[in-house]
């Protein structure tokens, strides 16, 4: 019977994934000081139409980690990102926090979130929301995630010590198998992604809401999960979020559990965004041994499941243990495959400490060594035609092959002002630049009808 039934799941879990549909009404776009962003052709745009790269960092200052809080995020905080000519925060948000009592929504806490938006907005940040769950499933065993009522009373133990085990606790598991299972406390979820996108449907310097953060399967068996719970639940929430707001995008993630491929099910929806997260070499084995060949797979899978919901691909969270040996290498080696598939993510984190964050606790920058490394320069907007090489932080260097048939737009430019000096450009196209240090931007405008190779140095 065993084998019996082992045989059935396996050939359910192979079967073709099938598709799915979500109904979304209309974007209503209104004016904005920033743009509305969007999906076309498998990119996300801008109100102009030109593509445009979200690059940045996480922050988890508004997550509960009942054994370990997080430090603040302040103004200095906004403003030093700002100065790295990164565009987008990551901001973790609390499930446990926007309704601790069932059926209502903490408006002291969105209130929170709100402030801390509106700060990122006034440094030209956009701001993607991430509902946070982390391995532990709820603050109630001692991590982010679900309300303290939305939990089964099983004892919280921990087998192991290592990072990932909090989700081995019966607890834990229980409670979240009981969520994938039932639409119970499912309804609830949806209903507290609508506060939030009611709060959030007039600015357009909210990029979009990333619905669950890293759910893992077990013990649905993978493939199962994503084909009848995972992306269901997408679906489900993209329309409920959708019937408030239709105007931001939606991002998705695929699995997290070592190694292990998503299995993508189509799901068509407006202003789709796969999110997925890449930590191999990082957290997950083979530890990094300065061979890019693995981690390059990795980045190319991901590629393939996001070319099969189909979304753009943006990596929401990578990182790495910046006191162990080894760490600048695959920054450089992971930010290489992102500038070479042109795709937008987002550093863990930006203030934890010294290994995890460019500031530590107490608000110093207590890495910018590393943040060489990752602050390079990067095409955040350009139209068709623009073609970025890899950048270079360290030295300071930006190579832009420009296409006579160029979209006659402006080319924007994230640049240190932190970490290196003023760009100087040069090429035979190039009209015109214009330097924003404050605000870690470089304008370029192309002459029309013209083709060159832009080339950008630190002067």
């Amino acid at each position: 019977m065993l084998l019996l039934v082992v045989i059935v799941l396996t050939v359910v879990a192979y079967l073709p994934a099938g598709s799915l549909a979500a109904a979304v009404p209309p974007a209503h776009y209104g004016e904005s000081s920033m743009s509305w962003l969007r999906t076309s052709g498998g990119q996300i745009v801008d109100g102009s139409g030109r593509k445009v790269l979200l690059r940045g960092f996480n922050d988890a200052a508004l997550v509960s980690y009942p054994n370990n809080p997080p430090p603040p995020l302040d103004e200095m905080d906004a403003t030093l990102m700002q100065h790295t000519g990164v565009d987008v925060v990551r901001l973790g948000i609390d499930w446990s926090q926007l309704e601790p009592e069932r059926g209502h929504i903490n408006q002291v806490y969105l209130d929170r979130v709100a402030e801390a938006v509106s700060m990122m907005n006034r440094h030209g940040l956009y701001v993607i929301l991430d509902m946070h769950f982390r391995l532990g499933w709820s603050p109630r065993f001692g991590y982010s995630g679900a309300p303290g009522w939305a939990t089964i009373g099983v004892p919280n133990w921990n087998p192991l010590h290592e990072s990932w085990s909090p989700a081995l606790s019966p607890a834990a598991f229980t409670s979240d198998t009981y969520f994938w299972l039932s639409s119970d406390w499912k309804k609830d979820f949806y209903l507290t992604w609508q506060a939030v996108a009611a709060r959030f449907k007039d600015n357009a310097g909210l990029a979009g809401y990333d619905i669950f953060n890293e759910a893992h399967p077990l013990p649905i068996p993978p493939r199962i999960f994503e084909k009848f719970y995972l992306f269901p639940m997408f679906k489900e929430a993209i329309e409920a979020i959708g019937r408030i707001d239709s105007n931001h995008l939606f991002f998705i993630e695929g699995i997290l559990l070592l190694t292990m491929n998503t299995a993508v099910v189509h799901l068509k929806a407006p202003n789709l965004v796969y999110g997925t997260h890449v930590y191999e070499g990082s957290l997950v084995p083979p530890h990094w041994d300065g061979d890019p060949t693995f981690l390059r797979s990795r980045f190319q899978q991901r590629a393939k499941e996001a070319a099969e919901v189909p979304a753009p691909l943006w990596v929401g969270e990578l990182g790495y243990d910046l006191g162990a040996p080894g760490a600048t290498t695959y920054i450089d080696a992971a930010l290489d495959e992102a500038d070479d598939l042109g795709i937008g993510w987002a550093w863990w984190q930006w203030r934890e400490s010294r290994w995890w964050g460019m500031v530590d606790r107490g608000g110093q920058l207590v890495n910018r060594d590393v943040l060489r490394h990752l602050a390079r320069p990067y095409v955040i907007a350009a139209p068709a035609g623009v073609h970025p090489g890899r950048g270079d932080g360290v030295r300071g260097a930006l190579t832009i092959r420009v296409d006579a048939g160029h979209a006659d737009q402006p080319i924007v430019i994230g640049w240190s002002a932190l970490t290196l000096t003023a760009p100087v450009a040069s090429g035979t196209c190039l009209a015109s630049s214009q330097w924003d240090a404050t605000a870690g931007r470089l304008t370029l405008q192309v002459d029309s009808g013209k083709g060159c190779q832009v080339t950008l140095h630190a002067g």
